[in-house]
């Protein structure tokens, strides 16, 4: 089996967590060394947010300049502020709250207590963006992207076979029908996440094992385990950082590689 992007195994999730948390670290200290400010995206899944509280408690945390660091969302549910399944509120309790950032820089996708539907969402996400892009670019340049992966091999808010798959644009998207509760959510474009220096695709778990080894493979997964069995990539195989795309996951996640 071959792929572009290299595998990074690790024994268990622990180990992977705090391994991908020092790396985290390392990037933002690296990053910071060229440039400032340092724009980094998080999205939400168990795996990341033990990601997240391992960051929180690596003494090497203090070689961040946080006051510098600008947070943004790979995917939010379309939840109203401070709703449990808001992908924020995980990452605010596992680590967020407990650095210096400057809350200007923790840029919240907007919820339905502020906006009046998911497409005034998106919108208003792509402005934003649009507002700490440089001069001449629709986008921030996102330093590293931490995805997470469903067993269907979605990642953010991009699910097999789903029409935001093609969106082309730099921004934010609706997406009104997840297939995964709850239905409305806002996700980055692929092209956006592709436009990040770095993506890390941080995957844990035997269930995950099937759809790892169909992106690596860049394939789908098949309909009779109620995929689209299309033979296009699923999401997780589409994502291709400007710089650099790394798979960083423990062993039960490679058992469905060849």
């Amino acid at each position: 089996m071959s792929t572009q992007a290299p595998v990074v195994v690790h024994p268990d999730g622990e180990l992977l967590a705090r391994a991908t948390a020092a790396r985290f670290l390392l990037a933002l200290v690296d990053a910071q060394s060229v440039a400032t400010p340092v724009h980094v995206a998080l999205t939400g899944g168990s795996i990341l947010v033990d990601v997240l509280r391992a960051v929180a408690v690596d003494p090497l945390r203090d070689a961040v300049d946080w006051t510098a660091v600008h947070v943004w969302w790979g995917d939010e549910r379309f939840v109203p502020a401070g709703h449990e399944e808001r992908n924020d509120v995980d990452a605010a309790e596992a680590l967020l709250d407990h650095l210096p950032l400057r809350p200007e820089n923790v840029h919240a996708v907007p919820g339905p207590d502020t906006v009046a539907d998911v497409d005034a969402a998106a919108r208003a996400y792509t402005e934003e963006l649009a507002t700490h892009a440089a001069p001449g670019a629709t986008v921030p340049e996102l330093a590293v992207v931490l995805l997470g992966m469903g067993p269907d091999g979605h990642v953010a808010s991009l699910f097999p076979g789903r029409p935001s798959l093609a969106e082309e644009s730099l921004g934010a998207l609706a997406e009104p029908d997840s297939p995964k509760p709850p239905p409305e959510r806002v996700s980055l474009t692929l092209p956006t996440l592709c436009s990040a220096h770095q993506v890390w695709l941080v995957v844990s778990g035997e269930g995950k094992a099937p759809a790892v080894a169909a992106a690596l493979a860049q394939t789908s997964l098949p309909e009779e385990d109620g995929r689209t069995g299309d033979g296009e990539s699923v999401p997780a195989g589409r994502v291709q950082a400007s710089g650099r795309t790394l798979w960083l996951v423990d062993l039960a996640a490679t058992s469905a590689l060849a």
